[in-house]
């Protein structure tokens, strides 16, 4: 098989040209996509080839959210760009009391094919209202999908993936990862959603994280394997379905558990992912089930208060040597 080397932009890009061209009902809505071809470059190219399916919308992300679930229940795929994940806030109606719910709510008879798309993340000095992480919301509400993907092969993937879903799923890119390069490969694909992927093999301990600290963690590992530590790191790629085989599997060989998210701590993901760990594998563990996020702060302006507030390297060495060493 072979590959070239993408950004997650170009990865999404291509992705969507793909759908766009196998499926006439997918079309792209958002705020200044056919100017810009958006923000981050990830839509670059499309205005241009589906001049009718690239739609600029007003600032009113409660619009946005609503035009593509109307779209969705009336047999369209829409992909909404929401530019911030920050802003999913003006459209949780839409979202979590509509999009959600409509599907159960008639009896499986109305589909809702409706990807939001949301970059998130800090560590780019956009401060508290454009750097937050928000996945634990959604992964809160019933009838939700959560892809949160790390590398470009796997935004491309799930991209697919996420389109063709006949339910509603929210789908996070880090901002600091869209000029993050990696290999794709040539050929189409689609990765399932609900299937996460060992990132590096290990027996001493597993590190279960998702999205840009997939790479902060694959760092600490190649750290740690210098003081005699292997780490096996999973990137969850989604977390709604949660591929819990996959972390159970890994804990039965290494019988330690650290997860590692930047959202912050207290009520993060990582919380119900450590509660289903004591619940289901409890015999299996040498010691405690072991959390690492953000402060609870808002995220500041500042890049010496942002390092010290989201997980560094260094915090993810030190908590795994303390836990292999317990």
């Amino acid at each position: 098989m072979t590959e070239r080397i993408l950004t997650c932009s170009e990865a999404l890009a291509e992705a969507l040209d793909q759908e766009m061209a196998r499926d006439e009902g997918v079309f792209v809505i958002g705020e200044d996509i056919r100017a810009h071809g958006g923000i981050f470059g990830q839509f670059k190219g499309l205005p241009e080839k589906y001049p009718d399916r690239v739609i600029d919308t007003p600032i009113s992300e409660t619009c946005i959210v609503g035009a593509g679930l109307g779209a969705a229940i009336t047999g369209m795929r829409p992909f909404v760009d929401l530019h911030f994940a920050d802003f999913v806030t003006t459209a949780m109606d839409e979202i979590v009391n509509q999009a959600a719910k409509i599907r159960y709510m008639f009896g499986g008879q109305v589909k809702v094919p409706l990807v939001i798309w949301a970059p998130d993340g800090g560590g780019l000095s956009a401060a508290a209202h454009h750097s937050q992480c928000l996945e634990a919301w959604f992964v809160h509400t019933p009838g939700l999908k959560v892809v949160i993907p790390s590398e470009p092969a796997d935004v491309m993937g799930l991209t697919r993936s996420a389109i063709r879903d006949n339910n509603p799923v929210i789908f996070f890119q880090h901002k600091k990862l869209f000029a993050h390069k990696g290999p794709v490969p040539s050929n189409e694909f689609a990765i399932p959603l609900g299937q996460a992927k060992i990132k590096r093999q290990g027996r001493h301990i597993t590190i279960i994280t998702y999205s840009l600290m997939t790479h902060i963690c694959l760092e600490a590992a190649r750290s740690l394997e210098e003081h005699g530590i292997e780490a096996e790191v999973i990137d969850l790629r989604t977390l709604k379905p949660l591929d819990f085989d996959l972390i159970a599997s890994s804990l039965k060989k290494t019988y330690r558990a650290l997860i590692v998210h930047e959202a912050c701590l207290t009520g993060g993901f990582g919380a119900e992912v450590a509660a289903r760990i004591g619940e289901e594998l409890f015999d299996f563990l040498d010691a405690p089930v072991t959390r690492i996020g953000a402060k609870d702060v808002p995220m500041p302006f500042s890049p010496v208060m942002e390092n010290f507030v989201i997980p560094q390297k260094d915090d993810i060495v030190e908590t795994a040597k303390r836990l292999v060493t317990t």
